[in-house]
C-alpha cells in the first residue's frame, strides 16, 4: 500500500479535513466558552503553516495552529490533536512548551513583536483527544504542581497556570459531534476506529456522505481499509448503501487500494529478498554477522544502496571494511 496511506493514518485524515478553516471553525466554534466565542470573527480564520509538535511526539499527536480576530485583537486558536491511546498526565507541561514554541516564533518572525515593549497575542489551547475511553485529566496547568500544605494561597502567585479546551471524543455521542458534514464524519470515523466500529451506522450515515467532498470521503474509505477490518465484512457493508454514487465510489477505491497492497507487497518482498541474501554472503565469507549489522542491512530499502551493498558482500575483506561501505 501506498506511504500515505499506511503512515500515520490519523493524523493525515484528521489535517485533510481541519486545516480546511471552514470545517475547523463550524466544530470549534461550539466547543470554546460562549462568551470568547462570540467575539472571534470565525469567517475570517486562517490557517498557519507550522507545526510545534516535538520529533517523538509526531507517531501520537498533530497540530494545526490558526490565527483570527478576537475582538479589536488579532489570537491564535491552536489545536492539539492527540490519537495515543494512554491518558497523559504531563500532557499540560507538553502544551505548554508547544505555545512558548508559539510565542517565540512570532517574537522571531520579521514582524513588529519584536519591538519593545513585547506583547504577547492570547493563544487558545484546544486538546482533541481520540480516546476510547474518558480521561480523568485536569485542563489547568496549575494541577500538576505539588503545593505544600498550608502555603497553596501564598505559593500559587508563583506558579504559572493556564487552561486549555480539553474534547474527548470518547464523552461525545456519534450523533452529539458537530460541525460541517467533512468535519462530523472525519470525527465519527476517528471515534469509531476506537471503538471497532467502523463499519457502524454512524460512519456510513448516507445522508452526511452524500454532502462529503469526494476528496475526504476518499481519505474516509482509506482510512477504515487501513484499519483491521475483514474484507468480507466491508465488501458487505458496502453493498447495503442505497447511494450509487457513494457505493461505487467505495468500491472503486477499494479495488485500487488492494492493489495498491499486492504491488507494496511484491515490492517489500523483493526488498527482503535481497536484504536476506547480502546477510547470507557475510555470513558465508565471515561466519557470524552482528545483530547490530543484520538489522542496519535490514532496514535499508534504497535499491541503489542495495546494489552497493550487495556487490560489497562480495568483495569486502571483512566485516569492518563491508560496515565501512554502508
Amino acid at each position: 500500500m501506498s506511504e500515505e496511506s499506511i503512515h500515520q493514518p490519523h493524523d493525515k485524515l484528521f489535517k485533510a479535513g481541519f486545516s480546511d478553516p471552514v470545517n475547523a471553525a463550524a466544530f470549534l466554534r461550539n466547543e470554546l466558552p460562549s462568551a470568547v466565542s462570540g467575539q472571534i470573527l470565525w469567517d475570517q480564520l486562517q490557517l498557519e503553516p507550522a507545526t510545534f509538535v516535538d520529533s517523538h511526539y509526531r507517531q501520537s499527536e498533530s497540530d494545526l495552529l490558526f490565527s483570527v480576530p478576537l475582538g479589536d485583537s488579532r489570537c491564535y486558536l491552536y489545536v492539539l490533536f492527540e490519537h495515543q491511546t494512554q491518558e497523559d498526565s504531563a500532557l499540560a507541561l507538553r502544551l505548554l512548551r508547544y505555545m512558548v514554541r508559539i510565542w517565540e516564533s512570532l517574537l522571531n518572525s520579521g514582524s513588529s513583536m519584536r519591538n519593545l515593549p513585547v506583547v504577547l497575542p492570547v493563544v487558545l489551547p484546544v486538546v482533541l483527544a481520540q480516546n476510547s475511553e474518558t480521561w480523568e485529566l485536569s485542563p489547568t496547568f496549575s494541577a500538576l504542581f505539588d503545593l505544600p500544605v498550608g502555603l497553596s494561597d501564598e505559593i500559587r502567585q508563583f506558579v504559572p497556570d493556564f487552561s486549555f479546551r480539553l474534547i474527548q471524543l470518547a464523552s461525545i455521542p456519534f450523533e452529539a459531534i458537530q460541525g460541517t458534514p467533512a468535519g462530523i464524519m472525519i470525527l465519527r470515523t476517528m471515534k469509531a476506529e476506537r471503538l471497532a466500529m467502523l463499519l457502524d451506522d454512524a460512519v456510513w450515515d448516507e445522508s452526511l456522505l452524500a454532502r462529503v467532498p469526494r476528496e475526504i470521503f476518499e481519505r474516509i474509505v482509506r482510512y477504515i481499509l487501513n484499519a483491521d477490518i475483514d474484507k468480507n465484512d466491508f465488501d458487505a457493508r458496502i453493498q447495503t448503501l442505497e447511494t450509487s454514487n457513494i457505493k461505487a465510489t467505495a468500491m472503486t477505491l477499494a479495488q485500487q487500494l488492494r492493489q495498491e497492497g499486492r504491488q507494496e507487497g511484491r515490492q517489500e518482498g523483493r526488498q527482503q529478498g535481497r536484504q536476506e541474501g547480502i546477510i547470507s554472503n557475510l555470513v558465508l565469507r565471515f561466519g557470524t554477522v552482528p545483530d547490530g549489522l543484520v538489522e542496519a542491512i535490514r532496514s535499508i530499502e534504497n535499491e541503489n544502496a542495495l546494489d552497493s551493498l550487495q556487490k560489497s558482500s562480495l568483495e569486502a575483506t571483512s566485516l569492518e571494511d563491508f560496515a565501512c561501505s554502508m
